[in-house]
């Protein structure tokens, strides 16, 4: 349903103690603020135009960690062809001018008519009631006041951000992430995405500095005390969490213009030379989305805004994105091609959000995941146009397979659940949404097929532009040029509940003889109930039953250019499928969100024709096989059979699940049987590292690098691998020398092989790296590798870094990757332990959960079965972990007994394979 306004049948009664009352609903902001950057306070004022639905004596608006003055209402809008008759920036009536060191200047009075009001606040519900102290009739008003707040430090609302310039000075920006629901820490709002207006900008900042908003400048003007007052345009009608100001000494690079959208990079001073990739991708993406979604870009230019701190990847901000510096800016001639690849996605996921977040907006956050999961798969339709030669939807069955692996838990979630407090929408923020979201939605449009489902977007945008919806709209647009498809059943057997089914394929005879596949589903998942909840305490999130979007291919009919994929919509009965040409692929195309486990005869016939099979469908049979190993489904003996069959596969992709499978068990095997293990790596992989070799060849494919990253990385670590450590260690040994850098392609593995062999020197080379790097992305590289140091004695130096020199928007991430070391995992554990009061209070609350993702890697046990480490961790999470993050949490959790689970079964199924060699 489109909504104008949020309104009383459209909120649950649990929803209301943090919801807004239906009474009001804005129509246009006009906003003046004045960040001090030194004194890292910021002070404003606003008039909100308004309707008062309905009679009232108050309007209550949202704010957190502001100060408020001189509330008033007026009766009537102002003149929007004059901004200076109500605009706060210009002192209309003498009243509201804008004071960049006070509380803002404003006095009770701001013209005839107006009435002055009380404040009421209500701190757990982040509200403000303006009391006019008489019943107001309904109709139109103009919200006054003035406000001052502080700059804040955990990355959200409107916040400091922090570099070094050339001469060694401290540098400090304002910036600003209002995504879910922060916007209301910088200016007094509607804070609900549904409560859409146009905002009118007007920034003071220190001369020499610039001053960036959602929209284009219209005025800049020169005022006493070295202050530059820069005026913006009016934006369109937009929700509060789009909006956004910048303000600190950066760059700008001169626009580019793309089909009349004059687009910028903003960043800090001395690196416009890294800004090229990120202005290529954006251009592309902009004619690209315009072609695909048939409407124009909504904004009147864009600037991409490199910031030094910033929780987040980017921030789809109308005309102003952030982003993280080291995503956005990259040196073609130093970046490695993932690290591009990720640069143009992340551009081209907040490009998408122009249309599909912006433009057409959900009606309450329960609906974000639908903004995030179509802009991850755009992203990935956008990448597939701008490099076809990257094969982007074969890499993102990496992606996907993270959520497969959350979806795969009884502590799953629905895609889309209700969300009452502020933090229930920020929970909706994880791989579910993203990358589950992302898989259904490619399912769909392969299962439709592209025109279609492109069509059913294009009706779907044009009916809501400007407005709100909810999910089911979309799905209302795509069935209605879907030729009869159930798009919404479809869907909604796949949004509305947890998990995905296993497919289980079976070889049969048919009533005539003929050889057939049947297909079956069941719900998948890693454990029994009884041991994801050993309390007792919980119930299983994994639905029961789904509609299953399913396309098979006969494998040997691909070759004659005979035949075509089979079509079928697998619900609670069984399905058939002909199989007289041969086996026959289930997820064909390797676009399904389900698993499949084939019987013995089917899985024999594929392993024959396992060449004539994609790529993405190797990796799918693999990955399924894997994870249907983990959960004791299938034995330990079948993957080392389909490992053996690798040995003329050259996708980095399917080699990712046969590495990443190896690193598992080599984190979680009996210390004694290590060596055989590593022996094992070796035999597999060395074969491949001298196919690739350590230097690119003339001509070799796109994929190459990536897999010759991998090899070097897994040998060198857990393959312990001499002469690849020794190999290494030269290329490393010669980048500090100065006589010849790392290759970009191998530098993250070559960062990880020497972390991984190193003592106090080497550890020593890397942290001065890190702390003088080259550029932003060879910052990360290098402090990446410190979570593949092996000494504990080592990460105990790093450990204390993360509270203080390491940003506070990767500190984080780095204890977790400490954390799933089996080398370092109980040390970080340990400091994670001590130090968590101080964690919370220094790292983003969004990152807190992530973090702890990291305690899957300490499911060692001992040689009776007893968990070292496990009991200690659900302790800890019981005792420490705050309520709003204990949901994710919980999902590592039952990880960790996941992976407990199979450290105990190892030494009865993974000791006779290696024995056997």
């Amino acid at each position: 349903m489109t909504t104008d306004a949020p309104t009383d049948d459209a909120r649950p009664a649990q929803d209301a103690r943090y919801r807004l009352p239906a009474t009001a609903r804005p129509r246009r902001y006009r906003l003046a603020l004045a960040p001090d950057l030194d004194a890292g306070r910021f002070a404003g004022t606003e008039e909100i135009e308004l309707e008062l639905l309905e009679p009232a004596d108050r309007v209550v608006l949202n704010a957190l960690e502001l100060d408020l003055h001189a509330p008033a209402l007026l009766p009537g809008w102002g003149d929007r062809d004059d901004p200076g008759a109500a605009d706060p920036t210009t002192g209309a009536a003498g009243t509201f001018g804008l004071d960049p060191h006070g509380a803002g200047g404003a006095g009770s009075s701001a013209g005839g008519g107006a009435i002055a009001c009380r404040l009421e606040w209500d701190a757990e519900a982040e509200q403000v009631a303006f009391v006019a102290g008489r019943t107001l009739e309904a109709g139109p008003y103009r919200l006054r006041c003035a406000f001052s707040g502080e700059l804040g430090e955990r990355l959200d609302g409107f916040y400091r951000s922090t570099f070094v310039d050339e001469d060694g000075r401290e540098r400090t920006i304002a910036t600003t992430q209002f995504e879910e629901t922060h916007a209301r820490k910088a200016f007094p709002c509607f804070d609900e995405p549904a409560a859409k207006a146009t905002f009118t900008v007007t920034l003071d900042a220190p001369a020499g500095t610039v001053a960036l908003s959602n929209a284009a400048e219209v005025a800049v003007e020169d005022l006493a005390g070295g202050v530059r007052r820069t005026r913006f345009a009016e934006t369109m009608s937009m929700s509060t969490y789009l909006v956004a100001f910048v303000v600190g000494p950066l760059e700008v690079t001169e626009p580019v213009d793309v089909d009349g959208v004059a687009v910028r990079v903003a960043h800090v001073p001395g690196r416009s030379h890294l800004t090229a990739p990120a202005l290529e991708s954006a251009a592309h993406a902009l004619r690209f989305f315009a072609g695909y979604f048939d409407l124009p870009y909504p904004g009147d230019k864009l600037d991409l805004v490199a910031v030094p701190d910033f929780a987040a990847g980017a921030m789809e901000n109308l005309g102003c994105v952030t982003f993280r510096e080291a995503i956005l800016l990259a040196d073609p001639a130093t970046a490695s091609r993932p690290e591009l690849e990720r640069l143009a996605e992340v551009v081209e996921h907040e490009l998408a959000h122009m249309w599909f977040g912006d433009l057409v907006t959900m009606g309450w956050w329960n609906g974000i995941w639908l903004n995030e999961a179509f802009a991850t798969f755009m992203a990935l339709r956008c990448q597939d146009d701008f490099r076809p030669e990257w094969e982007v939807f074969v890499g993102f069955a990496r992606s996907r397979a993270t959520a497969l692996a959350v979806d795969g838990l009884h502590r799953t979630r629905s895609v889309e659940y209700p969300v009452h407090a502020p933090e229930d929408a920020a929970a909706m923020f994880d791989v579910l949404t993203y990358e589950k979201g992302a898989g259904v939605l490619w399912m769909l449009e392969q299962y439709l097929g592209a025109d279609r489902f492109r069509d059913g977007v294009r009706r779907y945008l044009r009916a809501h532009a400007y407005a709100n919806t909810e999910t089911s709209d979309l799905w209302d647009a795509i069935e209605a040029v879907a030729g009869g498809e159930p798009i919404r059943a479809l869907m909604d057997t796949w949004i509305f509940q947890g998990g995905y089914p296993l497919v289980r394929a079976a070889s049969v005879l048919g009533e005539g003889g003929e050889e057939m596949v049947e297909l079956r589903q069941s719900p998948f998942s890693y454990l029994p109930l009884e041991e994801a909840f050993p309390d007792g305490a919980g119930t299983s999130a994994v639905g029961s039953s789904w509609l299953v979007p399913v396309l098979a291919d006969p494998v040997r009919e691909r070759d004659a250019g005979a035949g075509g994929q089979l079509r079928v919509l697998l619900g609670d009965e069984p399905a058939r499928l002909p199989a007289t040409a041969g086996p026959v692929v289930v997820n064909a195309g390797g676009t399904g969100f389900f698993r499949c486990s084939y019987d013995r005869t089917l899985l024999t016939g594929l392993l024959a024709d396992l060449e004539r099979l994609e790529a993405l469908e190797r990796y799918d049979l693999l990955a399924d096989l894997w994870a249907t190993v983990v959960a004791g489904i299938d034995p330990l003996d079948d993957l080392f059979v389909l490992l053996g069959r690798l040995q003329r596969e050259h996708d980095p992709n399917v080699w990712s699940v046969a590495i990443g499978a190896l690193g598992l068990l080599d984190a979680l095997c009996q210390e004694a049987d290590r060596p055989a293990l590593h022996r094992i790596v070796r035999q597999l992989l060395t074969p491949q590292l001298d196919r690739v070799g350590w230097t690119p060849s003339a001509g070799e494919g796109e994929q190459t690098p990536l897999l010759r990253s991998s090899l070097v990385a897994a040998l060198g670590t857990f393959g312990d691998d001499p002469a690849v450590a020794d190999r290494a260690g030269e290329l490393f040994a010669a980048d500090r020398a100065g006589t010849a850098p790392l290759p970009p392609d191998l530098a993250s593995a070559v960062l990880a092989v020497v972390a991984h062999r190193a003592g106090h020197d080497d550890l020593e080379a890397l942290l001065a790296r890190y702390r003088s790097p080259r550029d932003p992305m060879d910052e990360v590289r290098h402090l990446n590798a410190l979570a593949r140091l092996s000494d504990p004695a080592l990460a105990g130096e790093v450990l204390p870094l993360t509270l203080g020199e390491i940003r506070s928007q990767n500190a984080p991430y780095l204890v977790g990757a400490m954390l799933a070391s089996r080398a370092l995992g109980p040390a970080a554990f340990a400091f994670v332990e001590e130090r968590f009061d101080d964690m919370l209070q220094r790292f983003p609350a969004n990152s807190i959960a992530r973090m702890l993702e990291g305690v899957t890697g300490l499911a060692q046990v001992a040689p009776d079965g007893a968990p070292l480490h496990a009991d200690a961790v659900r302790a800890f999470v019981a005792r420490r972990v705050p309520a709003a993050h204990q949901r994710l949490v919980g999902q590592s959790l039952e990880r960790l007994a996941v992976n407990v689970r199979l450290a105990r079964r190892l030494p009865a199924e993974l000791r006779p394979l290696l024995e056997r060699g």
